[in-house]
């Protein structure tokens, strides 16, 4: 029997923290998850063992996510750490990001899927150059909702005037960002768990809700349901059995929008059409899919289709190009220069580029467009023409944050250097022919 398989029973809300260097990220998500009881009686008591050998006076629960040995020597977050945890309301996937300017690049990766940003600030010391970064980076990557978390007030003897000052000053920096958006402001002590869970009974002039509360009722749009339909195919099945002789199906994970038994599709770059037969899962035939979920599909024609291909409806065609703008933020010591070459790594598709101009770079501090740069450094953001051997298809992210990001990749020690937001195709390029090809 055919069924439509439900993704979550509940919704799903992901999110990340951001913020500067002991703003206490780690320190509010263990709070978070030890007010909440989302954590195991065993991991507490690692946490207390831990705890006492470092001679720390509390329980430090920024442990429960501080993994790395070098993270619980240095009192510093290092690496991404994800946490689940759910509650009666909503599940909830944690990216517990570091604040240390020297891995703003895993900053990057933990909130490239988030739906919103715990951005923390200090209230010793306000809005930080690194608060800056981070907030600009969640504009860039079109994080729907962030929160202003202003943390460590007992240390300020829970002042409003003091919360004030903080979102006035973060209220004038929002006005500059890539991308406008809307925070909410809370007041709280990760240490104490004042407005984490619970509303603070030392802070009776703040009138909103507790953090939990927030994450718990903020309205997440669907996102990838409401846009055009994409799939990009990771695999070509072939069993190569007597039971499956003919069998010939194309798996990926759907970026965005739906597909259903019986729609007409066009697979890109051949431009050749077909229409959908069967949809399969591990749990049976389904009749449609849903985003961000996992299929096998089997079309009505033999048409030639392999990894890096992108399955479209007809009447929703991406975007295609050999010359593309983007927004980068680059991961790297080593300097980014015009004719650099590089893989670029688009959904399952994997193509050469090379960087033809260096457009602009964008100063932290002021926000503002520094034009005719001649090379970016380690954790510059800023706007590059690339050009790629094959076309590229693509929506820009502003449209779909899946198909509309990338990542390039040094040709040499194959290390990531910089994470993608294409902006659009240049020109005449979105007329490019789909068998036309460049050389680089």
């Amino acid at each position: 029997m055919e069924q439509v398989v439900n993704p979550t029973e509940s919704s799903l809300l992901r999110f990340t923290t951001a913020g500067s260097v002991d703003d206490g990220k780690s320190t509010l998500i263990g709070r978070l998850l030890y007010d909440s009881k989302s954590i195991f009686e065993d991991q507490l008591l690692a946490v207390e063992e831990s705890s006492k050998r470092r001679g720390d006076e509390h329980v430090n629960l920024a442990l429960l996510t501080d993994g790395l040995r070098a993270e619980r020597e240095q009192g510093i977050t290092i690496d991404v750490a994800y946490r689940y945890f759910a509650t009666p309301k909503r599940k909830f996937i944690i990216a517990d990001t570091p604040g240390h300017i020297q891995y703003t690049r895993n900053m990057v990766t933990g909130a490239s899927t988030a739906d919103l940003a715990i951005v923390l600030v200090d209230a010793r010391h306000g809005v930080l150059e690194q608060t800056r970064r981070h907030a600009f980076i969640a504009s860039l990557l079109r994080i729907q909702h962030i929160v202003l978390a202003v943390n460590k007030m007992d240390m300020m003897h829970y002042s409003e005037d003091v919360f004030r000052k903080i979102v006035a000053d973060f209220t004038e920096l929002a006005k500059k960002l890539h991308n406008p958006v809307q925070f909410t402001p809370i007041p709280l002590s990760a240490l104490n768990g004042d407005n984490v869970v619970t509303k603070s009974p030392h802070m009776q002039w703040y009138e909103g809700p507790a953090l939990l509360e927030h994450l718990e009722t903020v309205q997440v749009s669907a996102g990838e349901s409401d846009t055009a339909a994409r799939y990009p195919v990771q695999w070509v099945i072939r069993p190569q059995s007597e039971d499956y002789h003919d069998f010939r199906g194309f798996a990926g994970r759907v970026a965005s929008g739906s597909f259903h038994v019986g729609d007409e599709v066009i697979a890109y770059p051949s431009g050749m059409k077909s229409r959908i037969t069967h949809i399969h899962t591990s749990a049976g035939p389904q009749r449609e899919t849903l985003p961000t979920l996992s299929y096998a599909i089997t079309l009505a024609d033999e048409i030639d289709i392999s990894r890096g291909d992108l399955i479209a409806k007809p009447d929703q065609p991406p975007q295609c190009g050999h010359l593309i703008d983007a927004m980068i933020c680059w991961f790297t010591d080593k300097k980014l220069k015009p004719r650099s070459r590089f893989h670029l790594r688009h959904m399952t598709h994997d193509v050469r580029a090379s960087v033809t101009d260096l457009l602009y770079k964008v100063d932290i501090t002021t926000f503002e467009k520094k034009q005719e740069q001649s090379e970016f450094g380690l954790n510059d953001i800023g706007c590059i023409r690339l050009r790629t051997a094959t076309p590229l298809h693509f929506d820009p992210y502003a449209q779909n944050r899946i198909t509309g990001s990338f990542v390039l990749v040094d040709e040499q020690t194959n290390n990531t250097v910089a994470a993608g937001m294409i902006l659009g195709a240049v020109g005449d390029e979105t007329l490019v022919s789909v068998d036309q090809e460049v050389a680089i």
